[in-house]
């Protein structure tokens, strides 16, 4: 399963920026999504995961009430929509995918996901 992320660029402070993530048609709707990110000289950090039917969500401490995850099944994609944007948000980000038996799932575990994107780089200037 391949998956292809977007949207990264540089911004300043305080501004947002929206990632997108397009998955399979043929899986997509079996499985759960999340994005992380990962800084340099850092671990993989969880930022917000998506259950597959859309209905279940949980973010990381540092980007909640900022940070929203979405999913569009018929457009196949996931997006993170990133206001209120800090500079120790930089990091190059990564969406990911794991099947799901039961739609309600979400899972924080970097580990638990099969399938990974390429990650795109966000950098926010203070």
């Amino acid at each position: 399963v391949q998956l292809q992320a977007s949207g990264g660029g540089l911004v300043q402070a305080g501004g947002s920026l929206r990632l997108s993530c397009a998955g399979s048609r043929r899986t997509f709707n079996m499985n759960a999504m999340a994005w992380f990110r990962q800084a340099p000289g850092k671990e993989r950090e969880f930022v917000a995961a998506i259950s597959r039917n859309g209905y279940n969500t949980h973010y990381g401490d540092s980007v909640k009430g900022r940070f929203t995850i979405s999913r569009e099944n018929a457009k196949v994609t996931v997006a993170l929509q990133m206001n209120s944007l800090k500079s120790e948000d930089t990091a190059v980000y990564y969406c990911a995918s794991l099947y799901a038996r039961r739609p309600e799932t979400v899972q924080v575990v970097p580990t638990e996901y099969q399938n990974w994107g390429q990650g795109t780089q966000v950098t926010v200037s203070s």
